[in-house]
């Protein structure tokens, strides 16, 4: 088990109340945000740290990932918060793409070729085709708090949320027939969501109203 912690870089104001969705658009160089109260999402220039563009998506935004200049978001709609994967563009908008299975779903990343969604409270990520059906599936062992691919890896943020938050970044090949997760080190916050600019990792600490970036001991 890793214990040294992460090395954080930057300690961010959140341009709006708890931030929940959080992902990395290399094309356009700007980290995409959704609030989860406020039900709005934010494009922001992480070096000025000002917000670019704001929209409003049908329904409360979980999660989001990049995908070749597309944002794919997990979406929760009606009274029963049932989840669905939207595509974004500035020029189209929002148009839903399918179902998340039972309805149930939250944080996503991209291989570059397939969609990645893990389900929180089943401790596991499901791979999908273009169509939406399940195609794999990698059991983590945890809760699930977000994750990213980096060069061919998926790093995942795993652990547990109550009775105390209780996270760490590991690391997994999902080549391997039976991905072994390995641990690299502690998050020491609650936090929400995992994407990778290039060269940090960035995720939300939604309960204090933050994001932050940070890199993983060598």
């Amino acid at each position: 088990m890793a214990n040294a912690e992460i090395i954080e870089t930057r300690r961010l104001p959140s341009p709006a109340p708890t931030p929940q969705a959080l992902a990395w658009d290399g094309k356009k160089k700007v980290l995409w945000m959704g609030s989860r109260d406020l039900r709005r999402i934010y494009a922001i220039d992480p070096a000025k740290w000002e917000v670019v563009q704001e929209v409003e998506p049908p329904g409360i935004p979980w999660a989001a990932v990049a995908n070749n200049g597309e944002i794919r978001f997990t979406i929760g709609e009606g009274t029963d918060d049932d989840r669905y994967i939207y595509r974004y563009t500035t020029e189209a908008g929002f148009s839903k793409m399918f179902a998340c299975p039972e309805f149930t779903g939250s944080y996503l990343s991209f291989d570059g070729s397939h969609l990645y969604l893990s389900q929180w409270y089943k401790h596991r990520i499901l791979k999908f085709d273009a169509r939406g059906n399940v195609i794999g599936q990698i059991d983590v062992g945890a809760e699930i708090c977000g994750h990213t691919f980096v060069d061919g890896s998926i790093y995942v943020l795993r652990g547990k949320e109550k009775p105390n938050e209780d996270w760490r970044i590991a690391r997994l090949d999902p080549q391997e027939e039976t991905p072994q997760v390995k641990d690299i080190a502690v998050v020491p916050f609650a936090s929400r969501s995992l994407t990778f600019d290039g060269e940090l990792f960035w995720s939300n600490y939604r309960a204090k109203d933050t994001i932050i970036s940070f890199a993983v001991p060598t």
